[in-house]
């Protein structure tokens, strides 16, 4: 099978070798905030895109809108439909019903095979709305079996439905946990509605902490694996975080993503309109590492709309909107799907082996710097300077490659409409990198770019391998000025 037809590698290893069959990677998530996990627990993740940081690069997840309903208030949640243009939480273009979702993941598990997960996460509550989500998760189980299933919830409801969550094999269910003192969360949360009552203030507030709680610990006692979303608000919860940290952790999470607020006045958020500003990408860093030493976390989150389909910092949701999708004939094959799977395993290792040759000969002990990385997906430099929408920053030193995080960007190319105010947003986005990997760049950008001292790096490598060789030439030029 040619993967490339499929997007799934773009890289100079050829069609015989990807393609060929592997016993899978099975490395899980590839930083080392926590060390090593066993064997069952990588194999668990080693293929999901969210768990697996390393897995973001190549395989891709499906959200399906169809939960309206929501039984709390966020002050940074305004769950707006039609709205094609956003990307983050709660927005969709369109709510389906569960017969409708179905079908549409097993056209999109046809076009896109690289598909593992699908998830539902809105654009309300999942627990919310119990029957529409059930019901989801019960035809796609049942149709599309290798596809992993997922929920996002609150957590305000889900220790009453633990048992049908692990009835249906929902082996990943994220809550959102934004504090564990009520007096910081009534800060966050206007109301509640709870058991057909509305709860305004603290008093909402201390009941969907307890229901988190319960629900947390209940994941754990069921084996399911939890990731904790965590959303970062300054002055509000951002020094409150270790302590959400330490608290999700007693109570068996398995990662935690903390993500900056989104806050902006066109939103309609109560934030966006008062002025609640997000977090800088220090800011960010700063509270992730003070928190990574104690268990997993997750840097790659790209904080998905509720309608998201494709790779983690790719949205093809609007290539497959119902008026299309409804249309199209399912091609779900699951031993096609196997292949391609064997194959993007396959390519995993020799990825993993390249990096080792080159970690090998690389110096110990030495200084970090950060690099910028433009990027399609599959660990490769393989994207154009000026078709980046995001750039992956990486912390490099002599031995490790370390994913930290993604600064989004505007497109610079725009047919010459505003490129100069673009390419300094986008030089101001990176001015903490030390170098920026592309797989193509024009003379005006490289050159800007030089003057602001971010070096350019033209080509077309695994992302680990291409880092390393330049730290070590960087290094050595220190060395010897």
């Amino acid at each position: 099978m040619n993967l490339s037809s499929t997007g799934l590698v773009t890289s100079p290893i050829t069609e015989t070798t990807i393609a060929s069959k592997s016993s899978g990677c099975g490395s899980g998530c590839s930083s080392s905030d926590t060390g090593e996990m066993d064997e069952k627990l990588q194999q668990r993740i080693a293929n999901h895109p969210c768990y697996s940081e390393e897995a973001h690069h190549h395989y891709a997840r499906l959200h399906v809108a169809v939960a309206p309903a929501c039984n709390i208030q966020c002050n940074y949640c305004n769950r707006k439909y039609d709205c094609a243009n956003e990307s983050r939480p709660g927005v969709v273009s369109e709510l389906l019903t569960p017969e409708e979702a179905a079908h549409k993941a097993l056209v999109i598990a046809g076009k896109i095979p690289q598909l593992t997960v699908l998830g539902i996460a809105g654009p309300g509550d999942p627990l919310a709305n119990p029957e529409r989500t059930f019901r989801t998760f019960e035809l796609i189980a049942e149709k599309a079996p290798d596809i992993k299933l997922c929920l996002s919830t609150n957590g305000l409801m889900l220790p009453e439905y633990i048992d049908r969550i692990k009835q249906l094999n929902i082996d990943h269910v994220t809550i959102t946990i934004n504090m564990v003192d009520p007096e910081i969360g009534a800060k966050i949360y206007p109301w509640v509605h709870y058991k057909r009552k509305r709860y305004r203030g603290i008093e909402g507030v201390k009941i969907l902490h307890e229901k988190q709680m319960e629900g947390l610990q209940a994941l754990k006692e069921a084996d399911i694996l939890c990731k904790v979303n965590s959303v970062m608000i300054p002055g509000i919860n951002d020094e409150h975080l270790a302590e959400v940290n330490k608290v999700i952790r007693s109570h068996g999470a398995f990662l935690h993503n903390i993500m900056p607020l989104i806050s902006a006045p066109e939103h309609g958020t109560h934030f966006g309109l008062t002025g609640q500003r997000g977090p800088t990408p220090k800011e960010l860093k700063a509270v992730q590492d003070s928190c990574a030493g104690n268990m997993k976390m997750m840097r790659h989150c790209r904080q998905c709309r509720a309608d998201a389909v494709g790779l983690l910092g790719e949205d093809r949701s609007q290539e497959f909107t119902k008026d299309k999708f409804m249309g199209m004939t399912p091609e779900y094959d699951l031993a096609q799907r196997q292949e391609v799977h064997a194959g993007i395993e396959k390519f995993r290792e020799e990825l993993k082996a390249a990096k080792q040759q080159v970690v090998a000969t690389s110096v110990k002990n030495s200084p970090k710097i950060l690099v910028a990385i433009a990027t399609k997906g599959g660990g490769l430099v393989n994207q154009h300077f000026g078709h980046a929408k995001e750039f992956q920053v990486y912390e490099v030193d002599g031995s490790e490659v370390r994913f930290i995080g993604h600064r989004k960007i505007d497109h610079y190319c725009q047919g010459g409409y505003g490129e100069t105010a673009t390419l300094e947003n986008i030089i101001e986005a990176i001015a903490d990198c030390k170098a920026v990997f592309v797989a193509k760049i024009g003379d005006c950008p490289k050159e800007k770019l030089q003057a602001a001292g971010i070096q350019t790096v033209e080509t077309y490598d695994m992302i680990d391998k291409a880092a390393l060789e330049f730290y070590q030439q960087y290094i050595q030029e220190k060395v010897n000025s």
